[in-house]
């Protein structure tokens, strides 16, 4: 498959993602305001960031396809779709850095947790994401992975990472959440919050480490 007809089955794979996650991000503010609870509210503004770096994904595709021809582009509009991806690696970074801020100030200052309400929000995140992972997953890893770096789809891979991030979050919260409830340990859910950040954050170094290379045109 050329490197043109991958992005564009990306294009379409990364649309039928936001879709998804735009329902979502709908579905947890209402329940989040009808039910007065915060962890649905959270949830639902956090796929709000979601759909602003998918998008951006997306919008990525539609540039580098529309321009492809454009005398402008010597060398093609690869590197817009890097670009894009080196974005999405930053934002990834950075809500790592969230992340970890907001974990650390749990550990030392607890809030109360309406556990069954969050349990329940972290569910409905994890389903959802799942979803978009497998429509992601289709030929994901046989194209981003094995080919040369110039044939890889790093904006593709960043948005990956976005929602393979959330789904680890959301495991992981899951987890501390349940035993925070049954052990009354509220201190396990900025543990995990904590855990979940450092990969986070080593996931967006990775990745922008990759893509300065190949921005820069380095060796």
């Amino acid at each position: 498959m050329s490197e043109e007809s991958i992005h564009y089955e990306h294009e379409k794979k990364m649309l039928i993602v936001i879709i998804f996650t735009i329902f979502a991000m709908i579905a947890e503010i209402r329940l989040g305001r009808m039910t007065n609870s915060m962890s649905l509210l959270a949830e639902g503004y956090h796929m709000s960031v979601h759909v602003l770096t998918l998008g951006l994904t997306y919008i990525a595709y539609v540039i580098a396809r529309k321009l492809k021809n454009s005398p402008l582009f010597e060398h093609g509009t690869y590197k817009i779709s890097v670009l894009a991806g080196y974005t999405s690696a930053l934002l990834l970074g950075l809500s790592g850095f969230g992340i970890m801020f907001e974990s650390i100030m749990r550990f030392f200052h607890p809030e109360e947790i309406r556990f069954t309400e969050a349990i329940w929000a972290s569910v409905f995140a994890l389903v959802v994401n799942f979803i978009c992972i497998m429509v992601m997953e289709g030929k994901f890893h046989s194209h981003c992975f094995e080919h040369s770096d110039e044939q890889k789809d790093y904006n593709y891979k960043a948005a990956y990472y976005h929602i393979l991030s959330d789904v680890l979050i959301s495991i992981l919260t899951i987890i501390a959440l349940i035993l925070g409830k049954y052990f009354n340990n509220i201190h396990l859910d900025a543990i995990t919050g904590i855990f979940g950040a450092l990969l986070i954050i080593i996931w967006a170094i990775k990745l922008l480490k990759h893509m300065v290379k190949i921005l820069l045109d380095m060796k």
